[in-house]
């Protein structure tokens, strides 16, 4: 494996800025574009909303994850998670290389939150095996936490070889930093930011980021670089500050 591999993991808020106060779709699209990414791994993407796409005249004709990839993510896959009468959204995940298989597994620990872990297969141009990449988006009570972990350890344990490269990323709202224990390091995972500074990186709120609830976990890479994009202009898209990193062959 030769090949440089940037990623970046956000969490969208739906398309609405912190408060719901504005839609930012456009915004979001161009920021997103400068970031240059290769894989974005997205949660709070809603794939329809009825109501939204009346009330907005600027509201795109395509689904969230259509519109954000636009002419630069030549692929993309959506899991729908929460589904309510005038829409649904879930995780998805927008690719510049080929997705050649991808599956989204409801791990919903409770009734009240619809959660799922979107699993894509990603060819690589310089790599000696596909690329697993997992997007996911975490419960906010930690007991279902702990089951949500579990259901996406076991998949990864049954689906993903275990040399093969991997990337786990998303939004895990784990307060308390406990995935870590529980959840990488039995499979030979580290994370990011973990690996540069000696914790995860603060995410949340973007404005002032205090909180590290998004992680980008690692196997068969090594870390070049990583940054926290926090403050203007993205404390005005989302309440979440996106990670970019860029990973090289180990």
């Amino acid at each position: 494996m030769s090949t440089t591999l940037h990623v970046a993991t956000y969490n969208i808020h739906k398309g609405f800025s912190q408060f719901a106060k504005r839609m930012v779709l456009h915004e979001l699209r161009d920021r997103l574009r400068e970031m240059h990414a290769d894989i974005v791994f997205l949660q709070e993407v809603l794939g329809a909303h009825e109501m939204h796409a009346e009330r907005y005249d600027d509201w795109p004709d395509k689904s969230q994850y259509e519109f954000l990839a636009d002419s630069i993510w030549h692929d993309f896959a959506y899991g729908k998670n929460a589904v309510y009468p005038n829409g649904h959204h879930g995780n998805a995940l927008l690719s510049k290389f080929p997705i050649l298989s991808w599956e989204n597994e409801d791990i919903s620990a409770h009734a009240f939150e619809q959660r799922g872990v979107l699993h894509c297969e990603v060819d690589i141009p310089g790599f000696t095996q596909n690329l697993h990449c997992v997007c996911i988006h975490l419960g906010l009570f930690a007991n279902g936490r702990k089951k949500q972990l579990t259901a996406v350890r076991e998949r990864i344990e049954r689906m993903v070889p275990s040399d093969a490269p991997l990337i786990v990323a998303g939004d895990f709202n784990d307060w308390h930093c406990e995935a870590g224990e529980c959840f990488a390091q039995p499979m030979g995972l580290t994370e990011a930011f973990e690996t540069v500074y000696g914790r995860p990186a603060c995410s949340f709120p973007s404005k002032f980021p205090l909180f590290r609830l998004d992680r980008v976990y690692i196997r068969g890479f090594t870390v070049q670089s990583v940054e926290v994009l926090y403050g203007r202009p993205w404390s005005k898209i989302s309440d979440h500050a996106p990670l970019s990193v860029c990973l090289g062959a180990a």
